[in-house]
């Protein structure tokens, strides 16, 4: 019998020379398999080459990266996209439609940054594509100039919202801080979604689903740099990964009986 979860990491479509590659981040798929404790592999951008209901079927939870890439604007009827301006269509028609179905049929969801974005943009919600040129925001951005550990260093604090799923894991800590590194975030919260956290300019960091059938969190930073050396990392990892437990458990006749008792979560 496996002994771990199953936890599928999304994939962007890109190219390397001529050829069309789905790529993953290692950050993503270490902190899957280090930081929830699972199995992890890269599930790539086929769109309905690949039905939704056949990855549901195979996995245990879906981790949502962040990317360099943003949801094309159509997709959340937005504005044009400045020149220049990178998305990926094949990801977008991919991770859409599975993170609603994911949600949907009680696979847990942990959604970063893009991830995070696609999780709004599923449920009705739009985007600043700039968050930068919005009158009260904050400049969210990193400096590309700085070395990683500087550009994934903390950045600000956010406010964690009592009775939220991240404040419970958080150990019912008020605030944490955080790393910083995007320009588009949350412009309209989509319906049936819940703010978990917010920056000190009013912006949207995290987000969960109301009456989630299983784990379904969202988060505008990147919890995934450098988890265990975090403790709000580390326990959203942590949380994650007995929630993908669960399902496999649950899955298996009689395996739910096998369940160990969830770990306390952390004070950060």
């Amino acid at each position: 019998m496996r002994t771990k979860p199953l936890i599928g990491v999304t994939a962007d479509r890109t190219m390397m020379g001529p050829h069309a590659s789905h790529v993953a981040g290692e950050k993503y798929i270490a902190a899957a398999v280090d930081g929830a404790g699972a199995l992890a592999f890269v599930l790539p951008a086929l769109g309905e080459r690949q039905a939704a209901a056949d990855i549901l079927d195979a996995v245990d939870g879906l981790l949502f990266t962040g990317s360099y890439s943003n949801v094309e604007p159509h997709r959340y009827g937005g504005p044009a996209s400045a020149a220049g301006t990178l998305h990926d269509p094949a990801r977008d028609a991919t991770t859409l439609p599975l993170l609603r179905a994911a949600i949907e049929a009680g696979v847990p969801v942990l959604a970063i940054c893009r991830g995070f974005q696609e999780m709004n943009v599923v449920f009705g919600g739009t985007l600043h594509q700039e968050v930068h040129a919005v009158d009260g925001l904050h400049d969210h951005r990193e400096n590309k100039a700085d070395p990683l550990d500087t550009q994934y260093g903390p950045a600000h604090t956010i406010a964690l919202v009592e009775g939220g799923l991240l404040r419970e894991i958080a150990g019912g800590a008020h605030e944490a801080s955080v790393n910083s590194l995007h320009g588009q975030g949350i412009d309209t919260l989509g319906h049936g979604l819940v703010a978990n956290a917010t920056a000190s300019d009013g912006l949207i960091e995290a987000i969960s689903v109301a009456n989630a059938r299983a784990f379904a969190l969202g988060v505008q930073w990147h919890p995934e740099w450098q988890h265990a050396q975090n403790a709000l990392s580390t326990a959203i990892f942590r949380a994650f990964g007995e929630a993908c437990r669960a399902r496999m458990l649950a899955r298996i006749p009689g395996g739910a009986a096998h369940q160990p008792a969830r770990a306390h979560a952390a004070h950060v």
